[in-house]
């Protein structure tokens, strides 16, 4: 019979402690050999499969039956991967990655979200104004980060060549408004990975929560992605640079140049594909309408799905609750709190994308048979995502059925201070990430070890939201400035600046931030969120820009 990894740990956790105690230390195996090829290859899919097939030989050997072990640890790979797929609940986030794939390629087809970006670009007058539009558009696309850095960096760009705005600083503002801002956006192609994720952790300490609401909770902690957001407006409205952006910005305004001596400038091949057809009248709305009926169809979904679970259940205080109040701010917040998020936004996704066919083909832009073709070539640009989720699930159920969690509680609960526990998750996810390029593969091998061992630890959802959040926010930092991260590739390209160059001067921003998160992570452990921290924090980083040195 076919368990779901969702819930294997909880199932059975007597076999979980078994084998804690009879592998002990080699229950660690798998992710190390996860994380090791990881940095060796820099494919987080081979790395992710060599990590579950190493779990499941370990699992399947009896004495030293190794070929056995060999043969029958390839289909307990298999049978993992099938317990994954036949989850209901990871089903629907799959979909819903692919669904929003989809429509992300209708929307760009439409001309929707070029016709935003140019909207914009009109209002750009000055080099702080100039940045400020770019970082708004950063915001406004939040929906995918592939799509924020082949459409930002194309519409700006000769707007910025014009106001002497260097390519690097361009694309800095580019990257750091793509994987930070997809990353916590409340509607996204990340945030389905990021609840699978975080649904599938909270099942190995027994408990079920929804997951989506969760997600949000974490936001505050989200320390990296909220910081160099507003970084971005501070290095904008007060024109200051430092280290070598301050370089780029000064023989930019000064000389005119804007690219670097020796420079090679990456052209985007890719963005000619996202760009409509020759004759095509752009409109804002032909990404506003569908961008908005995925948004109001995912939070009404959220209420309706939420508000017929609570009354198909047995709880008759929520019950009398939502027949009595049924839009008061605590039915509305429980019903949200009860709706299955995988199902919903795949309903929203998959309709919103209903929408954008008709409204192309109304407008004869393209045909229904196009409009499919379309539709394919986004959900074949996600594909990648599916595989890595079924990997990352599979993984997690070996980790489980090892009972690595069990392992690492039972040796660092006591040895690690509570405080510092969130930094060292974060510092770890940092380094994994930025090794190899992907917050994808670094949340997948981290998120199964964080819950458990911090609700060990402390026992508080506090607590535990933030290392969710460090796993999450440390898994962005490589995707926003490691050089073989494939945003950080393609706001190169999209942006047309040397891709040396770009990495050079983000990276020394963006561990200025990561260390600034590091003073974050300890200040808050345990503690509610309030998000009151990073504010204060923001204000201190504004008041040291007053001392640098300008850059214009």
């Amino acid at each position: 019979m076919i368990i779901s990894t969702s819930s294997a740990y909880a199932a059975d956790p007597v076999l979980a402690a078994a084998n804690a105690g009879k592998f002990e230390f080699m229950t660690l195996l798998p992710p190390l050999v996860a994380i090791a090829l990881a940095f060796a290859t820099k494919n987080v899919v081979v790395s992710l499969f060599i990590g579950v097939y190493t779990g499941a030989f370990m699992l399947s050997l009896k004495g030293l039956h190794v070929i056995n072990a060999m043969i029958d640890g390839y289909s307990k790979f298999i049978q993992e991967a099938l317990s994954a797929l036949s989850d209901p609940w990871n089903a629907g986030i799959v979909l819903q990655c692919l669904c929003i794939g989809g429509l992300i390629a209708l929307v760009s087809k439409m001309g929707g979200a070029k016709a935003i970006a140019e909207s914009l670009a009109k209002r750009a007058k000055t080099p702080k104004s100039a940045q400020i539009v770019t970082w708004l558009m950063g915001l406004l696309i939040f929906f995918d980060d592939y799509a924020n850095s082949l459409t930002v960096g194309p519409i700006m760009r000769p707007v910025t060549d014009r106001l002497r705005i260097s390519r690097e600083k361009l694309a800095f503002i580019v990257d750091a408004t793509a994987a930070p801002i997809a990353g916590i956006a409340l509607i996204s192609t990340w945030v389905a990975y990021e609840i699978g994720l975080i649904k599938d952790g909270y099942s190995t300490i027994g408990l079920d929560v929804n997951a989506y609401g969760i997600f949000v909770e974490t936001i505050p902690y989200r320390f990296y992605n909220i910081l160099i957001l507003f970084f971005i407006v501070c290095t904008a409205f007060m024109l200051k640079e430092f280290g070598p952006m301050y370089t780029a910005e000064q023989r930019a305004r000064t000389t005119g140049k804007l690219l670097n001596d020796g420079a090679i400038p990456m052209v985007s091949d890719e963005s000619n594909r996202l760009e409509p057809a020759e004759g095509i009248r752009l409109s804002v709305w032909n990404a506003i309408i569908p961008i908005s009926v995925l948004i109001v169809g995912a939070f009404l979904g959220f209420y309706v799905n939420g508000y017929n679970s609570i009354l198909g259940g047995d709880n008759q205080t929520l019950i009398h609750l939502i027949k009595e109040s049924p839009s008061s701010f605590l039915a509305i917040r429980e019903a949200f709190g009860a709706s299955d998020a995988s199902v919903v936004l795949f309903q929203a996704a998959l309709f919103a994308g209903i929408v954008a066919v008709a409204m192309g083909t109304a407008q004869r832009m393209f045909t229904i048979p196009e409009a499919i073709q379309y539709w394919l070539e986004g959900v074949k640009s996600l594909v990648i995502t599916g595989v890595i989720l079924i990997l990352a699930w599979s993984l997690s159920g070996v980790i489980k059925e090892l009972g690595t969690a069990k392992y690492l509680v039972s040796i660092l609960s006591d040895t690690i201070p509570h405080f510092l526990l969130p930094s060292i998750i974060f510092v770890l996810g940092s380094f994994i990430s930025f090794s190899t390029g992907t917050s994808y593969g670094t949340m997948g091998i981290l998120m199964p070890l964080a819950i458990p061992l911090a609700y060990a630890m402390v026992p508080d959802q506090g607590y535990v939201l933030m290392n969710v959040g460090a796993v999450l926010t440390g898994a962005i930092f490589g995707d926003h400035c490691s050089p073989i991260s494939d945003t950080t590739i393609l706001s190169s390209m999209g942006t047309a600046c040397d891709h040396i160059d770009h990495t050079r001067t983000q990276l020394f921003y963006a561990i200025t931030r990561n260390s600034h998160c590091m003073r974050l992570h300890p200040r808050g452990a345990g503690r509610p969120s309030t998000g009151r921290s990073p504010l204060l924090h923001c204000s201190r980083c504004g008041y040291r820009f007053l001392l640098w040195k300008t850059g214009a």
